[in-house]
């Protein structure tokens, strides 16, 4: 007789693709793996992209998109939902209702441009991510350039961060992560949902390959949440996941290379 395996945490990314298996989908799955989860995908867009930039990106229809997480969620279910790329506000949209109608946790990772500033997200969307996706999410997770594009703020400094956050919670989410990885000094990071204050530091470790911070942190609360734990400590340790993932960030290609999301599991 065969022992039964326990059913993992269910943990759901809907974000594009990318080729070179630094971000995105790849990126999510990688870390869902990772963190003792059962990683599930909805895809939104297929890119050619490598270590040098995005050479073309395709999204998918909404009919299709609608059915790929209704496929999951209706028969699989989910314990947390991650969002990376939409692309357009239809995508926006149709997305937010469905996380609107699931009644999991939800990581909004609200991303506007590539590593290599390369745009992936359609300029007239933005309104969606503020008035339909932001709403439903239990944690946004924007980068300095992100909270430039959503709340037309540039961030400076530490002083700057706290309205920062101020501006995206007032489009409705219960929980925000300001990222201020691109400011000089430590990485510092703040969460907050109005009324607790979490700043959280690493030390910044001299390794360019960091293709993929962003899916990867995003994606490491996802699990963190699907686990059980509360917002705070979820974000405490997909931080401490992902600032491991950095050290150990690798050369691929010609360009930016990706962080490692086994780094973890390593024995050699």
């Amino acid at each position: 007789m065969t022992e039964r395996t326990a059913v993992p945490p269910r943990v759901l990314t809907v974000a594009g693709s990318d080729s070179g298996g630094g971000a995105g989908i790849q990126a999510d799955l990688k870390t869902m793996l990772a963190l003792g989860t059962h990683g599930m995908s909805v895809l939104t867009a297929v890119t050619a992209q490598n270590s040098l930039g995005v050479q073309g990106a395709w999204e998918l229809p909404v009919e299709a998109v609608r059915a790929q997480y209704r496929s999951v969620v209706d028969d699989i279910g989910v314990q947390s939902v991650k969002t990376g790329m939409l692309a357009s506000a239809a995508l926006v949209e149709t997305v937010a209702g469905l996380l609107a109608e699931t009644g999991a946790p939800v990581v909004v990772d609200p991303v506007g441009v590539s590593k290599h500033g390369d745009a992936l997200l359609a300029a007239e969307a933005l309104e969606s991510v503020r008035a339909r996706l932001l709403p439903v999410a239990t944690v946004a997770t924007p980068n300095l350039d992100e909270v430039a594009q959503l709340t037309g703020l540039t961030i400076t400094g530490e002083r700057d961060m706290r309205e920062a956050a101020d501006r995206i919670l007032a489009h409705g989410p219960r929980w925000v992560l300001v990222k201020g990885g691109h400011l000089p000094g430590e990485a510092v990071d703040l969460l907050t949902d109005g009324s607790e204050e979490h700043w959280l530091r690493a030390p910044r470790y001299d390794n360019r390959h960091t293709h993929g911070t962003g899916c990867t942190l995003a994606s490491a609360i996802a699990c963190l949440l699907a686990r059980g734990e509360d917002v705070p400590s979820a974000v405490r340790g997909a931080k401490d996941y992902v600032t491991g993932a950095i050290r150990a960030g690798f050369a691929l290609g010609g360009g930016i290379g990706p962080v490692h999301h086994g780094w973890s599991l390593r024995t050699g």
